[in-house]
């Protein structure tokens, strides 16, 4: 668990050359006969381990992210028979938290290529030799050349300009490769993204379902004057992406690990609840003829099931019923009977686990707009809608059953977290805020704007004595394929309609509200949300992964307005 480094002491005392490992060590996950946390993985011919151990190879301190830099190993410790199949790299503005693949052989057909061959050679892709920053004497990125049949799926960086033994790496075979993309950007030599001359992305498989084969290498993708490498591809497991997934116990031992405490604001008057709370509380079906409304028998059993997944049909909603005194009530919601609610699925060809986390709130409140930083206007009914669901999102080894990223979602979008900048209480358990009124989920306290300009909506997150815990009350609804025994089924989940009625507002005041574009689209009108398994991440991945671009762009908005200041 957690990350080991050897390099010679840092004299700029970077934050990368502290290791993060989490508050508490890992408990030991029951076997149920497959290979969840036993280590390696079969990808099919190719087995892969993921190392955590790095050897520091080349280092600079300025550009990328916040200006700090970046830093580039090897994988140290590489079990015998194993391979590295590239270098690993991250930003020096967080502790070193990271991993990256290393391969080996076990093609049983003779017949048949090898799973793993050596480079024929190394094209340089750039070097630091001309750059006049502070950097650990120079960095040379070298592109495997494949033989024929074969892919790279790595860069290897070296601090020396001589050419890497072709014993170093090795290139997979490549029907055992797949298709990947850039993700989030990890470093350049300009103080703003994108540098001219050079860039450096993390990786990742560009087809990210839940019953995708692409599998990430954690190695990146190095930019030359905007021309990227063609050759580069991620693993693929032919073998099955669920032969390592977590089973019955093992899922519940995971998420009682890991269980997100969530805060409400201190001032929340729209507290969650359970689905089932709120159907008994008086929760009405309604449908487009206008006229017809009846009471939801629990757990959803009298819901229609399935149809169409186009919720703006408007064939059926749900809605709080009209007399004033229960729809009041009912708005509140009840802390006490909250639950919240698990999808379990396979992500990255198998080797990660997605546990997504389902809050359900009966009502979201107006949204609150801050004014040129004057004062904070309530929306009054601008941003309110019956029904709210919110998640966050626990990712987890299949190596090793750790946690190394968890997303929080906002307002239709939301962004990944490395497991290095969470908060933690008692154990390994995450923190999580959830925003005055709306719920947008957050891993920090305070005040968040969203949009641009003088004119931005305000997410308000407290630590306060109202909380939910959400390993105390949960429920496992959609396990994908594991062959789980779900203990509760929930009819509701299959509900096609919209969980809040449609209201449009005065169209002047919508049409003046709506000239500030740079508004979240959510706090025009009222509009109930959909279910979580209606949503585009049921069976792919989070929506709003480019949110780290976007975090890179404030960034580079905010060096921008220091450099003015010091102007």
């Amino acid at each position: 668990m957690g990350n080991r480094i050897s390099s010679s002491k840092n004299p700029n005392n970077s934050i990368i050359d502290t290791s993060f490992k989490l508050p508490s060590p890992l408990p030991t996950w029951a076997q149920q006969g497959k290979g969840f946390a036993s280590g390696t993985i079969d990808l099919g011919g190719l087995e892969v381990r993921q190392i955590s151990s790095f050897n520091k190879v080349w280092a600079t301190y300025e550009g990328g992210p916040q200006n700090l830099g970046a830093s580039f190993f090897d994988p140290s410790e590489i079990p015998e028979g194993f391979f590295m199949l590239g270098s690993y790299t991250q930003p020096n503005n967080r502790p070193l938290n990271g991993w990256v693949l290393v391969g080996k052989d076990t093609t049983e057909d003779h017949k048949a290529d090898r799973a793993l061959k050596k480079p024929t050679s190394y094209a340089l892709l750039w070097s630091s030799e001309s750059l006049k920053i502070k950097q650990d004497g120079f960095g040379y990125f070298w592109l495997p050349m494949a033989p024929v049949g074969y892919k790279a799926v790595g860069i290897v960086v070296t601090n020396s300009s001589q050419e890497p033994s072709l014993e170093k790496t090795r290139c997979v075979r490549s029907d055992l490769t797949d298709q990947c993309e850039t993700d989030s950007w990890i470093w350049g030599p300009a103080k703003r993204r994108p540098a001219k001359v050079f860039n450096v992305f993390s990786l990742r498989p560009s087809n990210r379902r839940t019953k995708a084969t692409g599998v990430c290498v954690g190695t990146f993708m190095a930019q030359c004057r905007n021309v990227y490498p063609t050759s580069l591809a991620c693993l693929k497991n032919v073998a099955s992406i669920l032969s390592c997934m977590p089973e019955g116990d093992q899922i519940e031992a995971i998420f009682q690990e890991y269980s997100p405490l969530i805060y409400l604001h201190p001032r929340e008057e729209y507290l969650p609840s359970s689905v089932t709370w709120y159907f008994n509380n008086g929760a009405m079906l309604y449908d487009k003829k206008g006229s017809k409304r009846r009471p939801i028998e629990a757990p959803g059993s009298n819901l229609p099931q399935g149809g169409s997944k186009n919720p703006d049909d408007g064939a059926y909603w749900l809605d709080l019923p009209k007399e004033k005194s229960v729809e009041e009530r009912i708005k509140k919601g009840e802390l006490q009977e909250a639950k919240v609610y698990l999808h379990i699925k396979p992500m990255l060809g198998g080797t990660f686990t997605d546990i997504a986390v389902w809050v359900f709130f009966p009502f979201n409140g107006p949204a609150t707009i801050d004014c040129c930083k004057i004062k904070k206007l309530s929306l009054r009914r601008n941003g309110e809608h019956v029904g709210d669901w919110e998640h966050v999102t626990l990712r987890v080894s299949n190596f090793n059953g750790e946690l190394w990223s968890v997303y929080f979602s906002q307002h239709s979008k939301g962004y990944w977290l490395n497991a290095s900048e969470l908060e933690y209480y008692n154990g390994n358990k995450v923190v999580a805020y959830a925003s005055l009124h709306g719920h947008a989920m957050y891993s920090k306290p305070g005040q968040i704007l969203q949009g641009c300009g003088g004119i931005r909506s305000s997410d308000l997150t407290a630590k306060s004595c109202m909380f939910l815990d959400t390993g105390a009350r949960f429920l496992v609804v959609a396990a994908d394929d594991l062959g789980m025994n779900i203990k509760e089924p929930s009819p509701w989940l299959n509900f096609s309609g919209k969980w809040g009625p449609k209201i449009s507002y005065c169209k002047k005041v919508e049409a003046i509200i709506k000239c500030f574009k740079c508004i979240p689209k959510e706090v025009f009108g009222e509009e109930g949300p959909v279910g979580p398994k209606m949503k585009p991440n049921w069976d792919g991945d989070e929506v709003g992964n480019q949110n780290a671009k976007e975090r890179n762009k404030k960034e580079e908005l905010n060096i921008r307005k220091k450099k003015t200041v010091k102007k």
